[in-house]
């Protein structure tokens, strides 16, 4: 477990480490420069998930399973809100569906502490989930980076579960239609880091829109950019750290 800056959440649990390139916005993906950095700092569970390709870590597509960290979330006595796999995906396909089960019993030996998950493969999440207990502590959400993806948002409001949500991070493109019924809460942010794309303030405006018709709860995380810091995270003069209420 790592204490996080990220600001929708309190600490990351990483029980699977590595990734594979998916679609526009795994193309600067965080997790990739930080398994470099990990790695060469002699972290045996990031060896061999990166390569250099043009000056820049990217994915191999090797994945890591971390069964000693299981135990991790049962050592915090202060429940908290947790970020499950910063560094993977949980369900990707490597990702055998037991140790995808491990996980749950995990989460649901531990309800004090709140569990958010978030997949760019909502697909094999609806294959699973409804096969699994559904936990009133486990959030379940999707990655949306434009209006090419939005048939993620429609694979997950089919997954049972407390609370569904989007991150519309890092938003790349227009999402105006996306359909928000039954989505309990939007993150949305720019892109960050050197390579970072430029986020359209009408497309953070749009989302904004359609959780206010939706009662979608709206969280702006960033305007994102090369330094993160001096963009901040005001929109129209304000902050939006809204949460979601839980329906179980």
């Amino acid at each position: 477990m790592a204490e996080t800056s990220i600001e929708w959440t309190d600490a990351t649990w990483n029980p699977v480490a590595g990734c594979t390139i998916l679609t526009a916005g795994c193309t600067n993906c965080y997790a990739m420069r930080m398994a470099a950095r990990l790695e060469a700092m002699g972290v045996e569970k990031y060896e061999g998930l990166t390569r250099k390709s043009g000056g820049r870590a990217k994915w191999t597509g090797k994945i890591t399973l971390d069964r000693k960290s299981l135990a991790v979330p049962s050592t915090w006595a202060k429940p908290r809100r947790v970020f499950v796999n910063s560094m993977s995906d949980l369900f990707h396909s490597d990702v055998p569906a037991d140790f995808i089960a491990d996980v749950w019993k995990v989460m649901a030996d531990t309800r004090r502490h709140t569990y958010q998950i978030l997949t760019k493969r909502p697909d094999r999440m609806l294959e699973i989930v409804p096969k699994l207990p559904k936990l009133p502590n486990v959030w379940l959400g999707t990655s949306v980076e434009d209006g090419r993806v939005l048939h993620r948002v429609d694979e997950l409001r089919q997954v049972p579960a407390a609370i569904r949500f989007i991150s519309f991070e890092p938003l790349i493109g227009s999402v105006d239609g996306a359909d928000l019924r039954d989505i309990h809460w939007a993150i949305v942010g720019g892109e960050s880091g050197p390579k970072a794309r430029d986020m359209d303030p009408e497309w953070v405006d749009e989302i904004e829109r359609m959780c206010r018709r939706s009662g979608t709860a709206f969280f702006f995380k960033q305007w994102g950019g090369r330094n993160k810091k001096a963009t901040g995270r005001t929109l129209n003069g304000r902050t939006y750290d809204e949460m979601p209420s839980a329906t179980l």
